[in-house]
Parts: structure tokens; sequence; C-alpha cells
């Protein structure tokens, strides 16, 4: 009975957390048409989804600094979280023509956001104390999908049609939340913690949990600013061309990675995750440079880049989260993951302004080439991780 449960649990957020996450890029799948429609530039077109990670980043760190994720109920701060996402969602649709507001209401979506995301991961690590790796991976894949939801929404009707693909992401949004509410807690969920001011500089110290957080901040300077502009990047390829295939290809590029959280799950909980997070790093920062070479190449090849691409980005995304909550005391883990999260959004902010400014400079073929940087520093944390004795506490005991 209690196996079912812990299935049932896993599904259940999954699920949620798939829909609400529509809300992440629901704004930037339909940037082109807002651009066309409200006359916006290209700093004006970055900051609808920068503005949502701005937004991410203050919610996070206000919900660490006052442990929201350790004295609530993860899964009231979840619906609560996602319903009010759905509503700035949905005001931009029905009320907004012009950038500001546009980028105001983003900011607040994301600070909505931050109290989905990390709450949704404690959860998960309160049913899961063996493959908790494929567990958390499963939730990350989830999110993963979510992500790319509106640009399927785009691709298939929504060209032309940005209100749609709005509410279709809010009404996504709205569902999750309800899904979210039938989460039980699991029997490994540390009990409720008091406000402590000092949880946050107590994780600043942990040194093993430092090395995990740059290795995930690593990560993150590549991956936003890949998964943002990637259909700049395929629109501008003369493989592709069309509005409605670029846009398939960045559901493709950016779903395949469910697949990859998964898989990395189970292999690093066997193999350990310095090796997973390290193995994934090396691949995607390789395909940072190796995007250059291919942007005009035949579409078959393209596509098969992509996959490979998209699978390595996010698979060891979930494995940073992972090793944190092996890694940080038990009654603050909400915080700590809280805590991760912020700060590496905080880093997208920059490689997602920095890219198309880039992509200005020298076109989009060689765009991406500055995220490889992320990766190789995101490598070294982690290798370095792997030789403290602190690692024997990593996938029980498999580093």
């Amino acid at each position: 009975m209690a196996l079912d449960r812990k299935w049932r649990a896993l599904g259940l957020l999954a699920t949620a957390e798939l829909f609400v996450m529509a809300l992440w890029f629901s704004a930037t799948a339909v940037a082109p048409d807002l651009a066309a429609e409200w006359d916006l530039s290209a700093v004006e077109r970055a900051w609808l989804t920068s503005a949502v990670q701005v937004g991410f980043v203050v919610g996070a760190l206000l919900s660490a600094l006052l442990t929201l994720s350790d004295t609530f109920r993860p899964r009231v701060l979840v619906a609560v979280s996602a319903w009010l996402g759905a509503a700035t969602t949905v005001a931009i649709a029905l009320f907004v023509d012009a950038a500001l507001p546009a980028i105001a209401l983003r900011f607040l979506t994301g600070v909505a956001l931050a109290g989905v995301y990390p709450p949704g991961m404690k959860l998960v690590a309160g049913w899961f104390r063996d493959r908790r790796g494929f567990a958390i991976g499963t939730l990350v894949g989830a999110l993963t999908v979510g992500s790319a939801l509106p640009h399927l929404l785009r691709a298939v009707g929504g060209v032309g049609r940005p209100r749609a693909v709005l509410l279709g992401a809010a009404l996504l949004a709205v569902v999750g939340g309800l899904l979210a509410l039938q989460v039980e807690q699991g029997p490994y969920q540390a009990p409720t913690a008091p406000f402590d001011p000092r949880a946050v500089r107590r994780l600043l110290g942990n040194r093993p949990a430092v090395l995990a957080n740059l290795g995930y901040f690593g990560h993150m300077w590549e991956l936003y600013a890949v998964w943002t502009w990637i259909p700049a990047y395929l629109a501008a390829s003369g493989s592709v061309g069309n509005a409605r295939l670029a846009s398939g290809l960045a559901f493709l590029t950016i779903g395949v990675g469910a697949l990859g959280a998964v898989v990395a799950g189970v292999v690093a909980d066997d193999v350990g995750r310095t090796t997973v997070t390290s193995a994934s790093m090396v691949v995607s920062g390789t395909a940072c440079l190796a995007a250059g070479a291919l942007f005009d190449a035949p579409l078959v090849a393209l596509v098969a880049f992509l996959v490979v691409w998209g699978g390595t980005i996010v698979a060891d995304s979930a494995q940073f989260s992972t090793a944190l909550t092996e890694l940080a005391e038990p009654q603050y883990v909400g915080t700590a993951l809280t805590l991760q999260t912020a700060v590496g959004f905080l880093v997208t902010t920059v490689s997602i302004q920095l890219t198309p400014l880039v992509a200005e400079a020298v076109g989009w073929r060689w765009a991406f080439a500055p995220l490889a940087v992320g990766p190789v520093v995101g490598t070294l944390a982690m290798l370095r991780l792997r030789r403290r004795p602190e690692s024997r506490r990593l996938a029980g005991g498999r580093g």
C-alpha cells in the first residue's frame, strides 16, 4: 500500500508541475507575434523571459529567507502559487497591449513560480529515500515538458494567436494547482521547521553543498539561454525557414529533455551523481560550440543534433538538486533547494540577455558558443566534490 501511495504521489505531482510550468515560456513562445503586434525591440523580447527569471529569483530568495518551503505545507504553497501565476498570465492575454505592463506581469509570474518548483522537489524527496535521483529526475522531466508546452500550443494552431496560447497555458496551470492539492506528505518528509534566520548562513558554510550548487550554476548558465533562444536560432537557420517548424523543433529540443532527466536519474542512482552531471555537461557544453557548425546542416542532421543537445542539457539538472537533499540539513531541505534555484535563475538572467547581443554581433550561428563556459565551471565543481569524503552521502555511497 505504501508503495502504491509513493508512485501515486509522484504521478500526481509530476502531472501538476508539468501543467503549471506551461506558464514559464508562455510569453516567450508567442514573442514573435507580440513583437509584431506591439512593435517590440529585441531587448523587450528578451525581457519577456528575463522578467520571469528575475521574478523567480526574488520570490525564491524571499521564500528562502523566510523558510516558507519548510514552514508551510508544500502542496498548498504549490497550488496557491500556480493559481497566482495563472492569474497574471490571463491578465496579459486579456488586458495588456504594451511591453512594460507585460514585463511587470511576467515578473509577478516568476515570483509565483518560485512557490511551485522548489516545494515540489521537497515533496518528492519526502516520498523517496532510495531511487531519489530517479524520482526527482521524473519531476524535472515533467517540468521540462511543461516548459515546452507553449511552443507546442503555438505549433498546432497558435501562430498569430498569442492570446490563445497564453490562456491555454493559464488553464493548464489552474488544473495543475488542483492536482497538487491531492499530493499527500511522504514518510521521509522532515517535520515543519521553525523560522530560523541562521539557516541560510549555515547552508552557505556547507562546503560540499556549495560545490553542488556551483555545478548547478554552471549548468543554468547554459540551460535557459538555450531554451529561450533556440526558436530564434532555428528560425534563422537555412534548414528550417518557417515559424511553425521552428516552434515544433523548439518543443522537440526542450521536451526531449524529459527523457534525458529520467534516464539520468536512473543512471545516477546506480553510478553516482557527480559522474552523471559531469558527463552531461561535457556533452551539452560541446553542443554549444557544435551549434555553429550545424547551423545550416541538412534538416535530418540538425534534428538529430537537437535531440542529443536537448536530451543532455537538462539531464543533470535534477541530480544537482538531489545531491543537495543528501548534503543539506534535513529539516531545511526546502530552503536549501529554494536558495539553490534562486541563485541559479539569477545566473540565467545574465546569459539570456547576453545571447541576443552575441547574435547581433556575430549572427545566430555562433550565438551559443559563450554558453560553453558554464558547463566547464560546473564540471570542475562536481569533480572536486567527487574527491571529498562527503561525496559518500550521494547516491548511496556512489558519489
